[in-house]
């Protein structure tokens, strides 16, 4: 991606109304950072350490982890800083990089959560063949699409986005790089590029959004058919943790996106929650409404703490 402008650095501005109670943000932002950190690992701790929980919906549930862990990753520590008092600035490159790597998260997380539901569909709708149906040749292939998928998203939208010339101002109104905040600072006409860029993500959203609604009303389906009330709540309890997670996943994706009039304050509050509590929830609805994550982290805790006091 070449330097076609004569900007070298970009400003953030950060995120709007907020001053006077920077140091306040900033604590909280750590906590829960550090938070999801530790929370994302101990899931993939858990899964790594536990055979029992080598299966494709635990496999599925580990990237997740992943995803949580790198997707703050890529805006929180840059707030930090700036939340800190230290220097705005990101360079034209970083600038790139921090766009590239958000839409490449981004999507590929969506797809993941799809994957994830059609794993739940053939879990509940085809127990019998679901060994057959998900085998680790087909989940590889799942998440190899995924990943694909979501670099194909990020490049095109970031050599849209970066190919036009900034000349000046600079100031990037919002605490990160994002499409809708870079472009118009452009100095060419970027009406192409917000087209393609809004029909690139409205259709992915409304794919996701499809994916997961067919796959759960066919659950759902599934579920009604079940005679026992105790096979409803174990069939339930293993896609509420997933559906709650979609839900906080798309809904900030449509606000931020796809809303007629955007609002500045409304869009920064939205994206905090979709990129930094978010990816705590997670974790804490995954550890918590799962039992085989909390008997595995409870084996590695006395592994870790207890073992060693006894010897």
């Amino acid at each position: 991606m070449r330097n076609h402008t004569e900007l070298s650095e970009f400003i953030l501005l950060g995120i709007p109304q907020i001053r006077g109670v920077e140091t306040v943000l900033f604590v909280i932002f750590l906590f829960v950072y550090l938070f999801t950190l530790v929370g994302n690992l101990l899931i993939l701790i858990a899964i790594l350490s536990s055979s029992a929980l080598h299966t494709p919906m635990y496999f599925f549930l580990g990237l997740l982890s992943i995803f949580d862990i790198l997707m703050p990753t890529v805006t929180c520590p840059k707030m930090l800083l700036y939340l800190s008092g230290q220097s705005q600035t990101i360079s034209y490159k970083g600038c790139a990089t921090q766009l590239f790597f958000y839409h490449l998260l981004g999507c590929t997380e969506g797809c993941l959560y799809s994957v994830m539901s059609y794993d739940r569909f053939v879990a509940i709708c085809h127990p019998l063949r679901y060994k057959l149906i998900m085998r680790p040749g087909v989940c590889v292939g799942l998440v190899v699409g995924a990943w694909s998928m979501g670099s194909v998203h990020a490049s095109i939208l970031t050599s849209l986005t970066f190919t036009l010339t900034y000349c000046g101002p600079n100031q990037v109104n919002y605490f990160f790089c994002d499409i809708p905040v870079v472009l118009p600072l452009a100095c060419d006409d970027s009406s192409q590029a917000q087209t393609v860029g809004s029909a690139a993500i409205s259709f992915l959203a409304l794919l996701f959004w499809f994916t997961v609604c067919v796959s759960y009303i066919c659950i759902g389906i599934a579920i009604l058919r079940i005679r026992s009330t105790e096979g409803r709540k174990k069939a339930f309890s293993t896609c509420s943790a997933h559906l709650v997670a979609v839900l906080c996943y798309l809904g900030p994706v449509i606000i931020i996106y796809l809303q007629p009039t955007p609002n500045q304050l409304l869009d920064a509050i939205v994206q905090i929650l979709n990129n930094i509590v978010s990816p705590m929830l997670n974790s804490l609805i995954y550890s918590l409404r799962n039992k085989e994550v909390k008997k595995s982290l409870k084996r590695v805790f006395h592994k870790l703490v207890i073992t060693p006091r006894e010897q």
